[in-house]
């Protein structure tokens, strides 16, 4: 189990929107010390889980940006972890001063394809699976993205259990 919060943007640059995950034992809670929730009164960590919260990113007095934050609890998330994911405005400044807030409170930058790597870890997806979302990410044609669904989606894992155990069933006979 790893024992660090990772953070990383997850959208790409330029766009009106941009998405920061957090994922790790201190996610919620990590989160919860830079976003104050507009109305509801509920910290982070007492709100429910696969729940929006909106609300405000801090800096000390000065606010950074109004932002949606969502939240999932360890198991059930991506990563297995807990996680949170920040949306916020797109702009390259906005996104950096918050992951650098995240950084400053406990987190540290992802590596590239850490998220899925700790999802394997923790027994979310098989190996098939953690190397189609890579299928997934590079594909240029729409069957080469219905290809790599579909290994995602646990078809080659089921399709080798089943000759697995076709093939255990004749042995043992």
């Amino acid at each position: 189990m790893n024992q660090d919060t990772i953070c990383a943007i997850a959208t790409a640059q330029g766009g009106a929107i941009g998405s920061i995950r957090v994922s790790g034992p201190d996610a919620i809670s990590i989160t919860s010390r830079i976003f104050t929730p507009a109305k509801s009164g509920k910290t982070l960590t007492e709100s429910r889980p696969y729940t929006l919260t909106f609300g405000r990113i801090y800096d000390g007095g000065e606010i950074i940006d109004e932002v949606l934050v969502s939240l999932f609890r360890a198991p059930h998330s991506y990563t297995g972890e807990d996680c949170t994911e920040i949306t916020c405005h797109g702009s390259s400044y906005i996104l950096q001063r918050v992951m650098q807030l995240l950084i400053h409170q406990g987190c540290r930058m992802a590596q590239p394809g850490e998220y899925t790597q700790r999802a394997f870890l923790n027994g979310k997806m098989d190996l098939s699976q953690a190397e189609a979302v890579a299928d997934l990410i590079d594909a240029e044609t729409a069957q080469a993205a219905h290809n790599a669904v579909g290994q995602l989606e646990g078809a080659l894992s089921r399709t080798v259990t089943e000759i697995y155990d076709g093939l255990m069933a004749i042995i043992s006979r």
